[in-house]
């Protein structure tokens, strides 16, 4: 479906610095609910609407309680925002008891056989969702300045929800970590020169505080493309940073040639993480704040590996 509607509430959404995925996310959902609807105009519609609507998500699509919250979050941003009638915080409606998956977790050695299977710049970014507990965007999006050796950690900012956190950074990152700056290096000297080239994308807020930081090399991206593009909102030659679907697609081959049984994905490197600190003997509050998590009833997810099966118990099996 495309419509001047539609196209209005993409371009405010581009123009307040969304992330793709949300922009992406929450197109896709406005457009079913009002497809729904016999494809009425949410302008005509109403909190009774948008309850039935999430409702019938349970009922009969048989969503789980994640994805029915993303429709609603979709939900709320267009009446708060496009429509400016905001819902009433009191929505009735059938919420999802589907469980929530446990995540898939590989052992320490099938971590290291991975690793060792993944080449280039692509080993490097998944050791990072591994040692420092990083989703794939934040080690993507990570600038150079963002890595600091003094302390040996990694500063992530704006992370999911906005947040900022500081991460550990595995000493023995240190020497590809430098040797990866190099080359970002080359290539913002290289870019610095084209009479043309902008700087790297800072968000508003930034670029006005800070306007010379775009060209600066400490602002530039650790992980930058292979080659400069222009700017899609502000038409000027930039270099991104590198595509994460290439990441995935090296992590999910080389899960496919060792036959790991598990489901492998950028995200499993991170579960894998959390779970060997865990077994390791770390407290689940240091464990929560090298996630990033706002609540620990998200952390304790990964306790489901902890003294070797359910909660220690001994099958009465074992002692026949």
């Amino acid at each position: 479906m495309t419509s001047p509607f539609i196209q209005c509430i993409y371009e405010h959404m581009v123009n307040r610095r969304y992330a793709k995925r949300t922009i992406e996310a929450y197109i896709y959902w406005i457009i079913r609910f009002i497809k729904y609807h016999d494809k009425q105009h949410p302008n005509l519609l109403g909190d009774k609407e948008v309850e039935n609507y999430l409702s019938h998500l349970v009922n009969h699509a048989n969503v789980s309680a994640a994805t029915q919250g993303i429709a609603l979050n979709a939900l709320v941003f267009l009446y708060k925002d496009i429509i400016k009638r905001p819902l009433n915080l009191t929505l009735h409606f059938n919420r999802s008891a589907r469980s929530r998956k446990l995540p898939e977790v590989l052992t320490p050695t099938q971590v290291k056989q991975l690793l060792d299977n993944i080449g280039g710049v692509h080993n490097l970014i998944a050791s990072l969702l591994y040692a420092s507990g990083l989703r794939l965007m934040e080690a993507i999006r990570l600038r150079i300045q963002d890595i600091d050796f003094d302390y040996k950690c990694i500063c992530v900012w704006n992370g999911k929800g906005f947040k900022h956190r500081r991460v550990t950074l595995a000493e023995e990152l240190i020497e590809p970590l430098l040797v990866q700056i190099n080359y970002a290096k080359a290539l913002y000297q290289q870019d610095i020169l084209h009479p043309q080239y902008a700087g790297v994308w800072l968000p508003d807020a930034l670029a006005k505080k800070y306007p010379n930081a775009p060209k600066e090399l400490k602002w530039h991206y650790l992980f930058p493309s292979y080659k400069t593009s222009i700017d899609p909102q502000a038409k000027v030659l930039r270099r991104h940073h590198l595509d994460e679907s290439t990441v995935q697609k090296a992590v999910r081959s080389a899960a496919q040639n060792l036959d790991i049984n598990k489901r492998v994905t950028c995200h499993t490197l991170r579960h894998s993480f959390a779970t060997h600190l865990l077994v390791n003997g770390a407290d689940i509050r240091t464990v929560q704040e090298q996630l990033g998590h706002a609540d620990i009833r998200t952390t304790q997810i990964y306790t489901h590996v902890l003294n070797h099966g359910a909660n220690g118990v001994v099958s009465p099996f074992s002692r026949l």
